[in-house]
């Protein structure tokens, strides 16, 4: 068993584990485990960072093994600069998650801890799989405990929020499916990814492909206009199914384009790019303007984030260095900033149990420690140079106005919608007078909240102040992948 298989299995025995053993009246040691748990899973994403080979498009740490020999299907797993730092967000992003619901969490507490452990494994499946069918069954395979997460510990309105998010996915992965037995016949019966990238494909079977990944995968991101599920999600969701929804689960979809819409119908992704591109600059601007008008801070959060993915699908499809670049290392941007917003609310939440803005108004007074790090997250989350936040927008940005300027200009109006939104709700919730008696009641973050924040903050800074360990990974994979792309496949 190699690092990508602990990455994977090390999270999932642990979740798998507290559902087993796990019951109410042991909680505190329940919680223990799961914190167990999560930092392993993290620990054994280190030698991958210390072994991983900076200058390198190709896949490393790679294991084979046959799984279903019938169907040739493969436990097949690598990771390559597009995947590598998506794999080590997810690890840090559960650890965060675990410690969150730390003390909010006080029923089906290991039901809750393994399914988040569970789900962290097969997200880092979906990064690493390198056969097909592999990928398909860890892509579906994280609706189930994400499905439970919502439905079980969510708001109110929980089950219809559930099923929606559930049916949405559902349906455009099926699609997918149809694909990828389309492709296994075509390859003479294999589900190697390699393989697919590398046969040629007829123009109408190109376009055929596309549209069926794209059923899938657009969902997911989600692009606009079937991004409907998102809002209604996320504010039904637990504060830590939301952190994991927005900085991980999004980028599945987006992952979904680097690695099989593009290099494998890349004749039809050109010729469709105007499309996506279409869509995803009403994503930046038509959202940006529907988020403004949110009273409900997760809403305003979730409508954001659909604005900020628009940035990713937009820098994909504008085939460029910068652009893809740029739009791989918004993904992980967004996934620490987007992550920090919605648990910056939790902690609201748990305090006052409303989410609608006018319900706050002066918590700077009460809360000043909370306030400072919300500001900087705030901040990040409209694009301030020296955050995460700034670094892919202006790459995609730059990337744009290589290809037209035009182009680049309306992807930069991102960056004042932005601003005008996550302010206007900074401004309404923490400044000014205490707005009423529950605000003035209001105490700071205590030990657990503020190691949360500050571990949030460190990475925020750090991915904006000095991003190149980053882009060093990065940029050769992308650099082997838009050199396939540019190759005709047509037969």
């Amino acid at each position: 068993m190699g690092l990508l298989s602990l990455a994977i299995w090390v999270p999932i025995v642990f979740g798998v584990l507290l559902l087993v053993l796990g019951h109410d009246g042991n909680a505190p040691l329940v919680r223990r485990v799961a914190m167990v748990g999560a930092l392993a899973g993290l620990l054994v994403t280190f030698p991958l960072m210390a072994g991983f080979v900076a200058g390198v498009g190709d896949m490393q740490f790679v294991e084979k093994a046959m799984w279903i020999s019938r169907f040739s299907i493969h436990y097949h797993l690598g990771v390559d600069g597009i995947s590598f730092w998506l794999v080590i967000l997810t690890a840090f992003i559960t650890v965060i998650v675990v410690m969150a619901g730390w003390e909010v969490i006080t029923e089906r507490v290991h039901q809750y801890m393994g399914a988040f452990l569970i789900l962290s494994g097969l997200m880092i499946g979906v990064f690493t799989a390198l056969d097909g069918m592999l990928f398909y069954v860890f892509f579906e395979a994280t609706l189930i405990p994400m499905y439970l997460i919502i439905g079980i510990w969510g708001g109110p309105n929980k089950i219809y929020a559930a099923f929606k998010f559930f049916l949405y996915t559902l349906l455009g992965s099926l699609l997918m499916l149809v694909a990828l037995i389309y492709l296994y016949n075509a390859a003479g019966g294999s589900f190697d990814l390699a393989t697919w990238q590398a046969m040629p494909i007829g123009s109408k079977a190109q376009t055929l492909l596309f549209f069926a990944f794209f059923a899938a995968f657009a969902v997911k991101v989600p692009m606009w206009p079937v991004h409907t599920w998102l809002p209604d999600v996320h504010v039904e969701a637990p504060t830590g199914g939301s952190a994991v929804l927005a900085a991980i689960m999004l980028k599945l979809g987006a992952y979904g384009f680097l690695r099989f819409s593009l290099p494998i119908a890349p004749d039809a992704s050109h010729e469709w790019a105007g499309l996506i591109i279409a869509l995803s600059l009403v994503a930046v601007i038509y959202v940006g303007l529907v988020a403004l008008v949110q009273t409900d801070m997760k809403k305003l959060v979730a409508y954001s984030s659909v604005a900020h993915m628009g940035f990713v699908t937009l820098g994909f499809f504008i085939f460029n260095d910068l652009g893809m670049s740029g739009a791989i290392v918004q993904m992980i941007a967004h996934g620490f900033v987007s992550a920090a917003m919605f648990l910056a609310i939790g902690v609201l939440y748990d305090r006052v149990h409303s989410r609608d803005i006018a319900a706050y108004g002066g918590v700077v007074n009460t809360m000043p420690k909370f306030a400072a790090f919300a500001l900087l997250f705030s901040m990040a989350n409209c694009g301030l140079p020296a955050t995460a936040g700034f670094v892919g927008e202006w790459m995609v940005i730059l990337g744009s106005v290589q290809a037209n300027f035009w182009l680049g200009l309306a992807a930069a109006t991102a960056l004042i919608l932005g601003a005008a939104y996550t302010l206007w709700m900074y401004k309404r919730v923490y400044l000014g007078p205490v707005g009423n008696a529950h605000v003035a009641e209001l105490t700071d973050i205590n030990g657990r909240e503020m190691l949360i924040m500050v571990l949030l903050a460190a990475a925020v800074l750090a991915m904006g102040v000095y991003p190149k360990p980053m882009t060093d990974v990065i940029n050769p994979s992308v650099s082997k992948l838009l050199a396939h792309v540019a190759q005709s496949k047509l037969n």
